[in-house]
C-alpha cells in the first residue's frame, strides 16, 4: 500500500519522501510530467486530470503541491496563482479520491499559518478563527474549504498549517543566510512581530507522526512550541553563524518596495501559533529552542 505524495520536488516533499522510503515505505509521486517508473503516476491539477488508477487502495495521500508563497512579487497575476495553484490542485485531487471504490483512508493536505492573519503578541492555537488579509481569507481558507467534501465521506483529513520551516537547504532561511554570512542579518520592521518556525527534522517527523495516528484530524499547527520575535530570531542566528548583526532595523516601507505584499502579509505580519494538537497527541519536539534548531540544519 503505497502513499501518494504532490508537491513532492518542492523543499517539504523531497524531505518526506526521502524519510518515507528509508522507512522502507513505498511512495508514488504525483508528477506533471510523463512519469518514469512505477514509483510516478501523472496528473494536471489545472486541467483536472489525474491517474485514478495511483491513487486506487493507497494507504494515505499526502498533498503539498503548491507556488511558492514568496518566490516573487505579489503582482495580481501571481496572487490569482498562489489561489489557483492550491485551490483547483486540492479540488481535483479530491474529486478524484471520491470517484473510488477503495478510497484512500487518510488524506493529509497541506495549509499555512497564514490563516490567523497578524496575531501580534497573543498566542494562538488550532481553536483560533481565520485572520483577515489577502493570505488568510483568499487563499488559505478557500484552500482547506476544498478538502471538506473528503472528511464528509469519512476520510480521516488533516489540515497541516505550516509556520517557517528552517532548512538550509532551501525556504527564507536559505535565502537569507548569504546576507547574515556578511554580518548585514538586521531585525525587519518592528522587529516585535513573532515569527512560528519548525525545523526541517521536526516538520518530517511531525507529518509521520500524524500519518500514524488515526486519531489526529483537522487543523494541526506545525510550528514549534516556542515562536520568537523576529529580532530575536535575527540575534540567535547571528550567533549561530559567529556574526554581527546590524543594530539598525530594515524600514518596513523599504520591504515593501523591494518584495511587495509579501512584506506586509509574509514578513512584517506575525503569528504566535502553538501547536497544541501536536502535544496533545503525545508528539516530542526534536528542536523546541530556536538556538538548537539553527544548530541543527546549519
Amino acid at each position: 500500500m503505497a502513499i501518494i505524495v504532490t508537491g513532492s520536488s518542492g523543499l517539504l516533499g523531497s524531505a518526506l519522501v526521502k524519510a518515507l522510503r528509508a522507512d522502507d515505505t513505498r511512495v508514488v509521486r504525483l508528477v506533471r510530467r510523463a512519469p518514469q517508473g512505477v514509483d510516478e503516476a501523472f496528473w494536471n491539477p489545472g486541467k483536472g486530470l489525474i491517474d485514478p488508477a495511483a491513487l486506487q487502495g493507497a494507504r494515505a495521500v499526502v498533498h503539498l503541491a503548491g507556488a511558492g508563497i514568496g518566490d516573487r512579487r505579489w503582482s495580481d497575476d501571481v496572487k490569482r496563482e498562489l489561489v489557483r495553484s492550491r485551490v483547483e490542485g486540492t479540488r481535483t485531487l479530491v474529486k478524484a479520491l471520491m470517484e473510488l471504490p477503495d478510497r484512500p483512508p487518510t488524506l493529509l493536505s497541506a495549509s499555512a499559518i497564514g490563516y490567523y492573519g497578524d496575531t501580534g503578541d497573543r498566542e494562538v492555537d488550532e481553536t483560533a478563527p481565520p485572520g483577515e488579509g489577502f493570505l488568510s481569507r483568499e487563499v488559505v481558507v478557500p484552500w482547506e474549504a476544498e478538502t471538506v467534501p473528503a472528511e464528509e465521506a469519512g476520510i480521516r483529513v488533516a489540515r497541516l498549517r505550516t509556520g517557517l520551516v528552517l532548512s538550509g537547504a532551501g525556504g527564507m532561511l536559505a535565502k537569507i543566510l548569504p546576507i547574515f554570512k556578511l554580518g548585514l542579518g538586521a531585525p525587519l520592521g518592528s522587529g516585535e512581530q513573532y515569527w512560528s518556525w519548525i525545523s526541517i527534522d521536526d516538520w518530517v517527523h511531525a507529518v509521520l507522526h500524524i500519518l500514524g495516528d488515526p486519531e489526529i484530524s483537522g487543523p494541526v499547527n506545525l510550528t514549534a512550541p516556542q515562536p520568537v520575535t523576529n529580532a530575536e530570531f535575527t540575534r540567535t542566528l547571528g550567533k549561530a553563524l559567529h556574526r554581527p548583526t546590524m543594530p539598525l532595523a530594515v524600514p518596513g516601507f523599504a520591504l515593501r518596495t523591494a518584495i511587495g505584499g509579501f512584506a506586509e502579509e509574509g514578513v512584517l505580519t506575525g503569528q504566535r501559533v502553538l501547536p497544541r494538537r501536536l502535544l496533545e497527541s503525545g508528539y516530542t519536539f526534536r528542536h523546541t529552542r530556536l538556538s538548537e534548531a539553527l544548530a541543527a540544519v546549519l
